[in-house]
């Protein structure tokens, strides 16, 4: 019986993810593809496939305040290469959303900002506006100039429209936005602080 109950500890935190995203990562193998294709894996402090061994070996804390699940650019590289068609990709917004949940602390504040911008355009117009997302994130990161020059070239090109121009069915948006209420208010509050 002591056997079964320190199995069942062990596996707690990769049963977890498995039940949230239907991904089961005890099937990793560690061959590194995924952080071998992966194109922000020099900016990870723990590459993906070592995302996926702390789970399976239950080291909770380290995966939920790591910056590598804030830096996932969700581009499904690590899908695509994986030999054993592991969604990384479901695996990373899952440990993003407990990380929130459970309170840690994201180092990488300027992704829960620039989120929030995100977000806050799509629910307003129905898309992104690039011009508002870009003043709005650079004035709350106190570099209001940092995008000036590439901002005036795309401008020029008429790449970025000075207005923002709202969709249809603005309706949809806003159930979308509805339905998700809850989950958005745990990423406004930025998580605890663990």
């Amino acid at each position: 019986m002591r056997c079964l109950l320190v199995e069942e500890e062990v596996h707690q935190f990769s049963n977890l993810v498995k039940a949230l995203s239907g991904e089961d990562v005890s099937k990793c193998y560690q061959c590194g593809k995924c952080s071998a294709g992966c194109p922000i894996a020099s900016e990870m402090e723990i590459l993906p496939n070592r995302i996926i061994r702390l789970i399976q070996i239950n080291s909770k804390d380290t995966v939920l305040s790591s910056s590598t699940i804030w830096l996932c650019a969700s581009c499904e590289t690590c899908f695509t290469r994986c030999p054993e068609e592991i969604d990384l990709v479901r695996v990373m917004d899952v440990l993003r959303r407990l990380s929130l949940e459970e309170g840690y602390r994201c180092p990488e504040e300027g992704i829960l900002r620039f989120n929030r911008f995100f977000l806050a355009s799509v629910k307003n117009y129905g898309r992104v506006h690039e011009l508002g997302l870009m003043m709005k994130y650079n004035l709350a990161s106190r570099q209001p100039f940092k995008d000036l020059g590439q901002g005036i070239a795309l401008f020029r090109r008429g790449k970025i429209p000075l207005r923002p121009q709202r969709i249809k069915g603005m309706d949809q948006i806003k159930g979308i936005f509805a339905k998700s209420k809850p989950f958005l208010e745990r990423e406004a509050s930025g998580g605890g602080g663990r």
